[in-house]
């Protein structure tokens, strides 16, 4: 079978109570400090963002595609008239300063000003699933890390690893461990489930074209959202 489907069937049968236990081992409690919202150095900010969540966002804000998410710069090149070439996500958009374009902050308290409906990534930030590769045996067996959040993990408690966050090691209660517990799995599946899709459907790109394309589970598209050739 191929690793992503294996690894796919390997997040299905994630059990939540489990996740939420390293959750609640761990311990988080959210502190807004907008560490995870704005850029880092002159890297902009960049957070995965699914298809399906971009037009929840649009529908619910009365924004536009590029209002919302913006194509991932990894795989893109400046060309003459700007930047080109194909990637394969889609990220939050950014401001003048590289952070989250839907971050605001005042009296040094962060705020996300569409919080009720940011994406997944935001939503089970600062953990990750890991997924064991028990194929290869008990000692020899590979890691398969799901999208990070960013910054470095610092622990890891059976399939869940926590990323550099201020708020880790704070008393969190089961009923929110078993909420973030549920978002992690969900997480896990979606990324999986984009990544097998875009797969399937990739068509690469002319090389010469000088525009941004961008493959994801829906198929090809320009840097607005609009699929390509439509």
């Amino acid at each position: 079978m191929d690793s992503l489907e294996a690894d796919l069937e390997r997040a299905r049968d994630l059990a939540v109570a489990d996740l939420a236990d390293a959750v609640e081992s761990i311990g988080f409690e959210c502190t807004r400090c907008g560490a995870c919202c704005t850029s880092e150095a002159e890297d902009p900010h960049t957070a995965t963002v699914f298809p399906d969540e971009v037009r929840e966002i649009q529908d619910m804000n009365d924004y536009d595609w590029r209002d919302v998410a913006r194509p991932m710069p990894y795989g893109l090149r400046e060309g003459e008239e700007g930047p080109e070439g194909e990637t394969f996500e889609w990220a939050l958009a950014t401001d003048g300063c590289g952070d989250c374009t839907f971050y605001e902050e005042e009296g040094g308290v962060g705020a996300c000003t569409v919080h009720p409906d940011r994406p997944l990534i935001c939503r089970t930030y600062p953990f990750s699933v890991v997924l064991k590769d028990e194929g290869a045996g008990d000692d020899a067996g590979e890691d398969t890390e799901l999208a990070q959040p960013m910054g470095a993990a610092v622990d890891r408690e059976g399939s869940v690893r926590a990323h550099e966050c201020e708020g880790l090691g704070r008393d969190i209660s089961r009923a929110d461990a078993e909420e973030l517990a549920g978002a992690l799995k969900e997480r896990a599946i979606r990324e999986l489930e984009e990544a097998i899709a875009v797969r399937e459907a990739y068509e690469p790109a002319d090389p010469g074209s000088g525009e941004v394309v961008v493959h994801d589970s829906e198929g090809t598209k320009r840097a607005d959202g609009r699929p390509r050739g439509g």
